[in-house]
């Protein structure tokens, strides 16, 4: 959620400003705007929409600046309310939630301060004032001893005018020196072709940026060192390759992304250190958010099938909140794409302080996650831009399917890797499949509601099937094992109403086709992805995708693809954006 952007060196800040938060669109945001120190004077722009919106202060002179996009938590997403926000000698930019805004505005307002805005960042601006007695530094580290929450944060003063002050907790941050200045960010796609070494923040850290150096300090504000990190210079500016949407482009690289995944993991097993803890583990606890919730789900049948280890997938949220049972037997794998989902990072520091041994399943070798975790399996999906998920989703499958396989070996089990090994290929078929889910976009776009059904590793496929098609076409729908849909639901269902039936496993299949007899019974549209090819052209099914039988534990893998591509095209349908879907963002930071 939210980018942070900030620029010191040779160069006028705007422009590198402004293309580097084109960088962190993906992320998903309302409004965006910059600050650029000049003169004495501090220049602020900002605007409600695109960062395009930002182009007429390109022309903005100053070689120092903050920028930011902004995903509105407190305050509607308004001009009024998007970053940088200003007080008295002080510009800000803020990552995160002030969760004791409350408490701090009162004390301000007895002060006599005026707010400009409705946010809970703006109170940063007013501390550092107040806090401000000659050393940049030292009233951020004073500042930010007074808020509760997250943040990371960037900072400009009238005062000293030629550094920036950051400061990091909760909230991903990067700071680094490039060839023409030195910088910092919430990701790295925003300044890795700018800079030879990057370093990451690290909780209740310090960093101050100019006269080409950064300079990182600790909560006490003693100076540290850190080695850089190593990394991949991502893709300048990435390209759709000819496809109308980034989504489109990235459903496409799903082969790809699931066989590089799955070639990664050999090198991940090839360790001792990792057999060793995985003979001794008697529990496995999977937290994780959003999709990457639902691939823990498609794990838990996995594991649980091959190895024969007890598996609990949880939602990261409410795990932290409640006191769950985990100790040295117990591996606690947190699954995040990019490495920062808060409640994911909350959730695993909460499982170590318990004496669990934590594996992160990520995307992102350099994020928070990774630092948090005993050991890494990193996936291999590529850069991804769009908002919802999609290869990155299945490029976690294919990590979790080979954990599950290797699990299965080191407690004297066989695992079914042979057939993990042809899914890929096995994917580029089913991606040509789905293609026929465009002729289906008819009965879902006037739909008051949309069911996905399946039973077993189907059920998981319903539930990121009917997540994908709430993300980006808003049509309200649920995943739902098929055997609950008596118990309530059935009044849901009505004359026309879509319901997509998953089927995939052949000892379940007349299990799951009792729940469509139901809703077909009702007048329901029945809509099927099914790897029997038996069950096509069935007279209560109104349109069929048959995709390649890959075995019941692993479909997931496939039998989502055809979902995805509905869920794509229904938004299409609709005159939506697949790309940008409104009040969401790729990567949850806050709680």
């Amino acid at each position: 959620m939210c980018g942070i952007v900030a620029y010191a060196g040779k160069r006028r800040a705007a422009p590198v400003l402004i293309d580097g938060l084109k960088k962190l669109e993906y992320r998903g945001y309302d409004s965006a705007g910059i600050a650029v120190a000049e003169g004495g004077r501090i220049h602020i722009f900002r605007r409600a929409g695109s960062v395009d919106r930002l182009e007429p202060a390109r022309t903005l002179g100053g070689n120092v600046g903050i920028g930011h996009t902004r995903w509105a938590t407190h305050g509607a997403p308004t001009e009024q309310n998007a970053h940088p926000h200003s007080f008295g000698r002080f510009a800000v930019v803020h990552n995160g939630i002030v969760e004791n805004m409350l408490a701090l505005k009162r004390e301000c307002l007895e002060r006599g301060e005026a707010f400009s805005s409705e946010t809970d960042s703006e109170i940063v601006a007013h501390l550092l004032e107040h806090c401000y007695e000659g050393d940049l530094l030292a009233a951020l580290r004073s500042a930010a001893a007074r808020l509760v929450g997250s943040y990371a944060l960037a900072v400009l003063c009238t005062e000293e005018p030629n550094v920036i002050a950051v400061a990091r907790k909760y909230s991903p941050l990067v700071v680094g020196k490039g060839r023409e200045g030195v910088f910092a960010a919430s990701d790295l796609p925003a300044v890795a072709e700018e800079g030879a070494e990057i370093y990451a923040l690290e909780d209740g850290e310090f960093a101050l940026l100019g006269g080409d150096e950064v300079r990182i300090f600790n909560e006490r504000g003693e100076r540290v060192r850190h080695a850089p990190i190593e990394f991949d210079v991502p893709e300048n500016t990435p390209e759709k390759g000819g496809r109308m949407h980034f989504m489109r482009k990235e459903m496409d690289e799903i082969p790809s992304a699931m066989r590089n995944s799955y070639e990664k993991t050999g090198h991940f097993f090839s360790n001792s250190i990792q057999i060793e803890i995985l003979k001794k583990t008697r529990f496995i606890s999977i937290v994780a958010c959003g999709t990457a919730y639902h691939s823990g789900l498609c794990a838990k049948y996995a594991i649980e099938r091959l190895a024969r280890v007890r598996t609990e997938a949880e939602v990261a949220s409410e795990y932290r909140y409640r006191d769950p049972i985990v100790g040295k037997d117990t591996l606690v794998i947190a699954i995040s794409q990019s490495g920062e989902t808060a409640d994911t990072l909350a959730a695993a520091k909460l499982a170590k302080e318990a004496g669990a041994p934590v594996l992160a399943v990520t995307n992102s070798p350099y994020s928070s996650l990774t630092r948090i975790a005993d050991e890494t399996l990193l996936t291999a999906a590529g850069r991804e831009i769009a908002v919802a998920a999609t290869k990155s989703f299945n490029a976690q499958l294919m990590a979790l399917y080979a954990f599950a396989c290797r699990l299965a070996r080191a407690k004297g089990r066989e695992g079914d890797e042979r057939i993990l090994a042809r899914i890929p290929a096995l994917a580029e078929e089913a991606l040509r499949a789905a293609e026929t889910v465009r002729g289906w976009t008819a009965h879902f776009t006037g739909a008051r509601s949309v069911f996905f059904l399946g039973r077993g590793a189907d059920h998981c496929t319903a539930l990121e099937g009917s997540l994908k098609l709430k993300e980006i076409s808003y049509l309200p729908g649920e995943g739902y094992a098929a055997g609950e849909l008596k118990h309530g639901t059935l009044a849901l269902i009505e004359e026309n109403t879509p319901v997509v039936a998953v089927l995939s496993s052949a000892r379940l299949a007349e299990k799951t086709m009792n729940a469509v007899h139901e809703a077909y019974a009702r007048g329901a549209k029945v809509f099927l992805v099914t790897s029997l090819p038996e069950y096509v052209g069935r007279v209560e099914v109104t349109a069929s995708v048959l995709v390649p039988d890959c075995g019941e534990l692993f479909s997931p893998a496939l039998t989502v693809i055809p979902l995805q591509a509905l869920a794509y095209y229904v938004s299409l349908a609709r005159g939506n954006d697949p790309d940008k879907p409104r009040n969401l963002a790729k990567s949850v930071t806050v709680e």
